[in-house]
């Protein structure tokens, strides 16, 4: 039987007067409110992120400068940007000179994608060759990197993140009290770690890589407070199947050869192949940008490995607990045993079914140790698409063709 809720507003006190001593100064903070109806305005119509490419070309010729990749006239942004809090460019620094780069940011990240250098700042000095990577935490003044072995193409080229437009965005200045130390990864080591990580049996069978941590972020495992790194490998002729997060990722193809791609769409399949994908070819020292909360899959059918390099703000996302990181297989065997979760954070999936099964109790008691520029679909809006053939790959005892085009 059915039964009728009623709600009634309670009195909430005295009558306002007709009058006010104040009345001016309200009547002017009452003008910029604004009162919207909950189902039309929850999801608010904004600018999509799309897929886009910062193409290598643009860093292997001309003089020493900084080229940003800034798409902040496609997201309505009023200050540059290429994701809503991340800023991403290319300095070119061409042999024997040196460039100056500054950033009211919290977090600075440097990969270095070709060449051999220093960079200097209030923070100290420090040498640099291809594929090392550092981060600075707040910094007053400029940093200053010079080129002193250009390999190839007549330059260095450094790949730069930071966090200024999430600044900007909150009005705020960055605390001249650092959050973190300036930290140096060398290129040695990070490979040295994946080489210990591919023969460890307990390693997840989707990914070969290594996260970069940073000691100030014990918890989050992240390289600051607010960017997140992974140095990832994709073995010749295979394919790590799609998986998505809600942050943006701005990808670094740091290695390929032709053959080597990413598949990116909204939506998956029974099967987990992705739906009406976006194909997006790696060119080494380019970058790729990932919307977040889409599905997506790198694929290599070239005969060497392949390695990307994405720097995302999932630092800030792994604090506040919304990164939800999901694995397309996982989500099939939990929707095939009748469960839709919220949220992915801290409980894998399988962990979910048994819990739910076993009433929901937790896992553990609480104080226990334990290129072109490719829009996506959104953005196009007179212009047709055509997808191009790709390979996706279903998981063993899949009836889903191996070949797929979308046209």
């Amino acid at each position: 039987m059915a039964t009728e809720a009623r709600v009634e507003i309670a009195d909430q006190g005295a009558t306002r007067p007709k009058s006010s001593a104040y009345a001016s100064e309200e009547a002017k903070w009452i003008e910029t409110a604004e009162i919207f109806e909950y189902g039309s305005a929850a999801n608010p119509d904004m600018r999509p992120i799309p897929v886009l490419v910062h193409p290598p070309d643009l860093h292997e010729s001309g003089p020493t400068r900084v080229i940003p990749f800034d798409i902040n006239d496609f997201l309505e942004i009023d200050e540059s940007c290429t994701s809503p809090n991340l800023m991403a460019s290319f300095i070119r620094i061409v042999k024997d000179e040196s460039i100056e780069t500054a950033a009211k940011a919290t977090s600075q990240a440097f990969y270095v994608i070709r060449g051999a250098g220093t960079s200097e700042s209030e923070h100290g000095k420090i040498s640099w060759n291809t594929g090392d990577m550092f981060v600075l935490p707040v910094t007053n003044g400029s940093v200053v990197h010079a080129c002193v072995d250009a390999e190839e193409k007549g330059g260095a080229a450094l790949y730069w993140v930071h966090d200024e437009p999430l600044l900007r965005y909150l009005g705020v200045e960055p605390s001249s009290d650092k959050k973190f130390e300036p930290t140096l990864y060398r290129r040695e080591q990070m490979l040295e770690r994946v080489e210990e990580i591919k023969h460890d049996n307990s390693r997840s069978n989707n990914r070969c890589g290594v996260l970069l941590g940073n000691k100030a972020c014990a918890q989050t495992k992240t390289l600051t407070h607010v960017l997140w790194s992974l140095l990832n490998s994709i073995p010749a002729k295979s394919v790590q199947r799609p998986h998505r997060h809600n942050s943006i990722a701005l990808d670094l193809a740091v290695a390929a050869k032709p053959g080597v791609y990413t598949l990116l769409g909204k939506e998956i399949d029974s099967d987990g192949f992705i739906i009406d994908p976006i194909r997006c070819d790696w060119i080494p020292g380019g970058v790729f940008i990932t919307p977040p909360g889409w599905w997506h899959s790198h694929h290599n059918e070239s005969d060497d490995v392949a390695w990307v390099l994405p720097i995302q703000d999932a630092g800030l996302y792994t604090h506040q607990r919304t990164l939800d990181i999901r694995f397309v297989d996982d989500e099939i065997a939990l929707h095939a045993a009748g469960r839709i979760r919220g949220s992915a954070f801290a409980v894998t999936n399988k962990q979910y079914i048994e819990l739910s099964e076993f009433g929901g109790s937790v896992p553990a008691p609480k104080g226990s140790m334990g290129m072109k520029r490719v829009l996506s679909v959104e953005c196009m809006t007179s212009h047709g698409s055509k997808r191009v053939q790709a390979t996706q790959f279903a998981p063993p005892n899949s009836s889903q063709p191996t070949d797929e085009t979308s046209e």
